[in-house]
């Protein structure tokens, strides 16, 4: 069976390293969080090991990078960051990194500037050995664009966000256009009401699972089967014990494992 994983994410009345140490127990070995300060960002690889799980992306942050498409300090400021992620995930020794290329309902166009900075972004990523996964969100074109554009770029890939596809981009499959460009997953599941991205546990929703397993075993992905949970975007959880609501995360990805493994 193949690693599962888990992000962290900070659950009522229970410390971080008590989530750590328990998703460990419960067999998750691979991890991710978005991007820190370089203390926490140190903190959490230091963590991550003493509990045995493996750090596998850090979430490059994305609530400003529609301006990366804009001749703007802003649009300048957002590359900075972006690289800046770069350099977290050589500190704390993580191999690849996720990147967002738009957000929102009505995501920018394109442009010349934004495609001049993520060819910066990309270039200086490989310089350092850092992999970049592009998520697929709320439009198909700008990914598109990016895994054609670094298709001979062995550290650019895919992050397949179930979710996403299921809120987002209704009618819409990734895997059959980009599942050989796969890096990563992030999987949760919704209601599949578009823009509501509920990051519930899977098996709780409406997403096909059954479908999603079809998808990986076509591909010749091997990695992690990772899950991207956010108690807060839903009330679906408000009375499960956080001990619960992990245990019950963890049978949802072996279930799913075995699924996709059979």
């Amino acid at each position: 069976m193949r690693k599962l994983g888990i992000n962290i994410q900070q659950l009522k009345d229970m410390p971080i390293e008590r989530y750590v140490q328990i998703v460990s127990e419960l067999g998750f070995q691979v991890t991710f969080t978005g991007m820190r300060e370089e203390k926490q960002q140190e903190e959490f690889a230091n963590l991550f090991a003493k509990y045995g799980l493996e750090y596998e992306t850090i979430h490059a942050p994305f609530g400003y990078i529609n301006d990366i498409w804009y001749e703007s300090e802003a649009g300048t400021k957002m590359l900075a960051e972006l690289l800046t992620c770069v350099d977290r995930c050589v500190l704390a020794n993580v191999p690849a990194m996720v990147v967002h290329l738009s957000s929102g309902i009505n995501p920018p166009a394109t442009t010349d500037i934004g495609r001049m900075r993520f060819e910066q972004l990309v270039e200086y990523a490989k310089r350092k050995n850092v992999k970049i996964a592009f998520e697929n969100n709320r439009t198909i074109t700008n990914l598109a664009w990016a895994l054609e554009t670094f298709s001979e770029a062995d550290g650019v890939g895919f992050c397949w966000d179930c979710g996403h596809e299921s809120c987002y981009t209704p009618g819409i499959e990734f895997m059959p256009l980009f599942a050989n460009r796969l890096l990563c997953t992030h999987i949760h599941d919704n209601q599949g009401v578009y823009d509501q991205d509920l990051h519930m546990i899977p098996f709780d929703g409406v997403i096909n699972y059954e479908r999603f397993a079809e998808h990986i075993r076509k591909s010749e992905y091997k990695g992690s089967l990772t899950l991207e949970l956010c108690v807060p975007f839903s009330n679906y959880y408000d009375n499960t014990p956080p001990e619960a609501y992990l245990e019950k995360a963890a049978i949802a990805a072996k279930r799913l494992a075995s699924m996709v493994d059979e």
